[in-house]
């Protein structure tokens, strides 16, 4: 069993090991699990601390000080204003060492956001998002009425134990005058940040979400406009902030990016993967091959019954080398675009890796590894309704997809019926090397009908479905979809 001191911990690293015993000032701490882990930074985890369950965070580095104080201040307000919160049981400080503070545990928690995403396949707003949400708004409400705010706001920070809702992460939480209702500027702010993180095709519902704000807090009106301008705001700093996060080492990614190779994994997967990583080439020899030679290599593979997909970007000839070296390899782009269409909440398969060959920062080769998706093409699909109609789910997500692809102005480049899977109540995008997000509705508005045309050729003009799917789909971007 590890023993360390709390200056000690900042050089544990990513994954210190456990179970661990912390020496702190007010006695020893045995911590069995970590929640959540910033090295170097903050370490969040489950503790036994004087015969009781306890969750810790403990804050070290260079800016342990200044967090350490926000925690505090946090909890103090949302102690002293009644909000439901887990209760602070002990804090402490040691100059040049960091931080902590002990919280008592909420047994058998679970976040909105765990049971959000329970419900996240659903129609827009069926009856079980709606409680989730309306649950959120209620102690949302209640915080606004006691003048403070979450400024890290999302569903994770709100706990549901024993039927009763909590809020949790002091080092969010903010004030304007404490036990006075904030101004309508901040309550808008404040919940653009939260709406901002939910799908944006529930956008038609945010006014009908409101009311259960405002049955718990009717201090302002709420104008509907500018609540969607600031939403609109903070999902798109959100969208280019994830964007950074997937060519960068975070918690989310691990990755090594340097003049003779790159290679970003998901860090929840890298210890899965190494075999892979280490050899793409090797699984691909040995893989069930969809595509060979030319551009790309494409192959299914088996790593210890997890079937995988790689595609591996070739570079055929000198030429072609001279076209692609001093640009992204297509396996970059796919990895960025599929990592958007993943954040926007359309369909893929799951992106665990890509890799770059690199000689002085000039590209050669890549790898894009993906989990395999087991469901049917759309044309395999939709084959027996040639002269018929689909199921209507079916077409409903169908309806939903391209309502999506048009609201946030993204290309497929090749929407053939081949790249297009049914996964999951959701048809899921393949073969991303030229998918775009469109700055202006000019350059979407092309793009997007050269997509439907390609879309529609996969079956006969002449056909019942052919027919069927032209009367569905928008024929100009803007036109609203009705399920």
């Amino acid at each position: 069993m590890t023993r360390l001191k709390l200056g000690e911990l900042a050089k544990a690293g990513r994954e210190p090991s456990l179970p661990l015993v912390l020496e702190l000032p007010s006695g020893e701490m045995l911590i069995d699990s970590w929640l959540r882990v910033l090295p170097g930074q903050r370490y969040v985890g489950r503790a036994e601390w004087e015969g009781r369950q306890v969750l810790v965070k403990v804050l070290v580095g260079d800016k342990a000080g200044r967090h350490y104080q926000r925690e505090r201040e946090g909890a103090a307000l949302l102690a002293g204003q009644s909000l439901p919160t887990s209760t602070l049981l002990d804090e402490g400080w040691v100059e040049r060492e960091g931080g902590w503070l002990t919280f008592g545990y909420l047994e058998g928690a679970q976040s909105l956001w765990s049971l959000w995403r329970d419900t996240e396949q659903d129609a827009p707003l069926s009856s079980a998002q709606e409680q989730v949400l309306a649950a959120a708004l209620a102690l949302i409400a209640n915080m606004h009425a006691r003048g403070i705010w979450q400024a890290d706001l999302h569903l994770d920070n709100l706990l549901r134990a024993r039927d009763q809702l909590y809020v949790v992460d002091g080092g969010g939480v903010k004030a304007e005058v404490p036990g006075r209702p904030l101004s309508r500027e901040r309550v808008l702010e404040n919940l653009g940040v939260f709406f901002a993180q939910l799908p944006a095709e529930l956008e038609p519902f945010i006014e009908e979400l409101l009311v259960h704000y405002l049955l718990a807090n009717s201090e302002h009106a709420l104008p509907l406009e500018a609540l969607l301008k600031d939403i609109r705001k903070t999902r798109a700093w959100r969208l280019n902030d994830y964007l950074k996060k997937v060519a960068r080492d975070c918690s989310l990614f691990s990755a090594r990016i340097g003049a003779f190779g790159a290679q970003v994994v998901r860090r929840d997967e890298e210890a899965a993967l190494q075999a892979v990583l280490a050899d793409p080439d090797g699984f691909i020899a040995k893989g069930k091959l969809f595509k060979t030679g030319g551009a790309a290599t494409v192959a299914q593979v088996d790593l210890d019954g997890w079937p995988l997909l790689i595609k591996r970007y070739n570079i055929k000839n000198a030429l072609h080398w001279f076209k692609r070296f001093w640009r992204p390899s297509r396996a970059w782009h796919s990895w960025v675009e599929g990592n958007r269409l993943d954040f926007l909440g359309i369909s893929t398969p799951r992106l665990l890796a890509v890799i770059e060959r690199r000689w002085l920062w000039l590209r050669g080769p890549a790898w894009l590894i993906t989990e395999l998706l087991p469901g049917e093409d759309i044309i395999a699909r939709f084959q027996p309704y040639l002269d018929g109609c689909p199921p209507a789910d079916e077409l409903s997500a169908l309806d939903r997809l391209f309502s999506t692809l048009i609201r946030e102005r993204i290309s497929h480049g090749d929407l053939k019926g081949h790249n297009l899977f049914w996964e999951k109540g959701r048809w899921a995008l393949i073969d991303l090397d030229a998918v775009q997000q469109h700055g202006s509705d000019t350059s979407f508005a092309r793009a997007y009908a050269k997509d439907r045309a390609r879309f529609l050729r996969n079956w006969p003009a002449d056909s019942a479905l052919h027919q069927l799917l032209d009367q569905r789909l928008p024929a100009v971007p803007g036109i609203r979809i009705e399920d």
